[in-house]
């Protein structure tokens, strides 16, 4: 499809399924060597980019434990000697509970801002190291427009978001002068297995009517929507981009 990415090399975390599966499928095609990485196996993906002539391999590790972040990126380097891109994706969401504040259990609020924000901290002190011996760095985080809607009925995954949100512009400034530039991503409800797995199908469908009323562009979104942006963020072209926040969600958040 291009080569924009050609050379560099690209770290996607998540990528088992899903938006992280989309990412590295567009990434690999536009010329970067993609390590697929999530908590279960990737060798599906991986399948899928070698299938089409692109360079994968898969890397198995929890973003919970720095263990398992120093592995991923061990597995790159090992791979194909450098990280020139980190795509934040890997996140809790499918499944979660969608409830009133005072009913959501404490144990998974703990997994929820272990997996969504301890997560984007360890893969970025991981991978940090690569980057700045190189000089160049593209870090993008995968936030969600929900922060900027009070949204209710999922708190520990709205503030966890928002976390990502403000580690990213924090960490940014730490990054000054490095080469690596750190922005983020604030999708609206996307199609995949995990939204669609988030309750009931009544109570998704539900769901699904409000957000494409709230909506602009009057179609709900897939993963390819969100590609795009997270290839010009990870891309040269994005060279004096850092510190931001994308919000791509079909016109639901303006101004």
């Amino acid at each position: 499809m291009g080569d924009r990415f050609q050379g560099r090399v690209a770290i996607v975390t998540g990528a088992q399924r899903g938006l992280g599966a989309e990412f590295s499928l567009r990434l690999a095609a536009e010329g970067a060597s993609v390590v697929c990485a999530d908590i279960g196996s990737c060798e599906q993906t991986v399948g899928r980019l070698r299938a089409a002539g692109y360079n994968a391999v898969a890397a198995q590790g929890d973003v919970q434990t720095k263990a398992g972040c120093d592995g991923i990126v061990a597995a790159a380097l090992d791979a194909f000697g450098k990280i020139d891109v980190l795509v934040n994706n890997a996140a809790l969401y499918g499944g979660i509970s969608i409830d009133g504040f005072e009913a959501i259990d404490e144990a998974e609020w703990d997994r929820m801002m272990s997996v969504n924000v301890k997560g984007v901290w360890q893969m970025t002190r991981a991978a940090v190291p690569a980057m700045r011996k190189a000089g160049y760095g593209r870090i993008v985080n995968i936030s969600s427009n929900v922060i900027f809607m009070g949204k209710p009925g999922f708190l520990h995954y709205v503030a966890s978001k928002g976390a990502v949100w403000a580690m990213t512009g924090a960490l940014s400034r730490e990054l000054a002068g490095s080469g690596i530039t750190v922005n983020a991503l604030a999708p609206g409800y996307t199609l995949t297995d995990a939204t669609r797995s988030m309750s009931t199908p009544d109570v998704v469908a539900a769901l699904e009517k409000n957000i494409l009323e709230s909506q602009s562009v009057k179609r709900l979104i897939e993963p390819q929507d969100l590609a795009g942006a997270v290839l010009f963020l990870a891309s040269e072209a994005a060279g004096m981009v850092t510190g931001q926040t994308m919000t791509v969600d079909g016109g639901t958040i303006t101004g």
